[in-house]
């Protein structure tokens, strides 16, 4: 089903488009030390082959500064720096060829200060994406707005869209996060109503994977399929590869991308003639490096097999004597559950191949 999505701005993070209809990007966040130059790359291309599309970097001090320049040209992926409270390193990195950079102006300090970053992202060419969080409203529009806390977010985060643009800058992407999903998901309507600058998704301080993941989805899901937003981040304290993966299941759920494999599988019953969930499990880690799209379906018995799971191209049903492979809802071969993954993982190759 096509969805409409709105149309924002278009601009470019390093050569990856965002906004202006473009496909919606995944990104995700080191959590190494950044002055720890290989482990900070060494994670930047496990992020990449997940299928993250732009990566963000924490700059915290100076040592970090001086990893990051040889990061940024190490990186196949764009980079953006990320930045607190130092002017100062924020010109920096944008000197050091950072493809984009992440501000609050309010925790910059002065006008002069915001001006001499957003100046120097002028003269490179790069865009600030302005990132607001209700934690750091400022206290007179919290006061203005009173109970209205997403009134006080959307107002702060106009106002820092406002002052870039007065300075000149014309290249911006925003966020709206709260740790409440029902306050982001407000924020972003909001807002989107009033400001056509590229939107960058996420819900703040989510949490651990399974916490993380269900409140992320439901808070990017709702605005993707309300056709808001350009570009997201799945925010776990958890491994950043695990936000990748889960962003890139979200927009294939959702049909905003037609990459990788899903894996479907029964939930299992009194009828399962095998482990359902460990099979399934060691498939989807034997494909998760693959970005051709298909889907691979894991039933537990008959009932669940070929015919209820027809929309799957491969898949496997099993029975008390092993299991039938099947493809596009007809059965293949018969085959022993030991040789499950081995098989499935050849007939994907064959699909591939085609």
């Amino acid at each position: 089903m096509k969805r409409h999505r709105k149309r924002t701005k278009k601009i470019y993070v390093g050569t990856v488009p965002v906004g202006g209809g473009s496909p919606v990007s995944i990104q995700s966040m080191t959590n190494t030390p950044t002055r720890d130059a290989g482990a900070t790359l060494s994670q930047i291309r496990s992020l990449e082959q997940a299928g993250c599309d732009i990566v963000r970097v924490s700059i915290p001090d100076d040592e970090s500064l001086a990893a990051f320049r040889y990061i940024k040209s190490e990186s196949d992926m764009p980079v953006i720096a990320d930045i607190h409270f130092d002017y100062k390193l924020a010109v920096g990195a944008i000197r050091a060829g950072a493809d984009g950079i992440r501000i609050n102006p309010g925790n910059i300090g002065s006008r002069r200060k915001v001006q001499m970053v957003a100046q120097a992202a002028i003269e490179t060419g790069i865009p600030i994406r302005v990132g607001v969080n209700l934690g750091s409203v400022k206290r007179r529009i919290l006061t203005k707005f009173g109970p209205d806390r997403v009134g006080a977010l959307v107002e702060n985060a106009l106002e820092y869209v406002k002052m870039l643009e007065d300075m000149g800058v014309s290249s911006l992407k925003v966020s709206l996060k709260s740790s409440d999903v029902l306050e982001t998901i407000d924020a972003y309507r909001r807002f989107s109503r009033v400001c056509d600058w590229p939107l960058h998704l996420g819900v703040t301080e989510a949490g651990t994977l399974l916490p993380g993941v269900i409140r992320s989805s439901v808070g990017i899901g709702a605005l993707l399929l309300a056709g808001i937003g350009d570009t997201i981040r799945i925010s776990l304290a958890a491994d950043p590869v695990q936000e990748v993966m889960a962003a890139r299941i979200l927009l294939e759920s959702i049909g905003l991308k037609k990459e990788g494999v899903r894996v479907i599988a029964c939930p299992t019953c009194a009828r399962a003639n095998a482990d359902v969930a460990a099979i399934a499990t060691q498939v989807e880690d034997a494909v998760k490096g693959i970005r051709n799209h298909m889907i691979v379906a894991i039933m537990g018995c008959a009932v669940n097999g070929p015919g209820e799971a027809r929309i799957a191209d491969l898949g496997v049903a099993c029975d008390t004597g092993g299991a039938v492979l099947f493809a596009h809802g007809k059965p293949l071969r018969r085959i022993q559950t030991t040789e499950i993954i081995e098989s499935l993982m050849k007939e994907i190759e064959k699909e591939i191949g085609e």
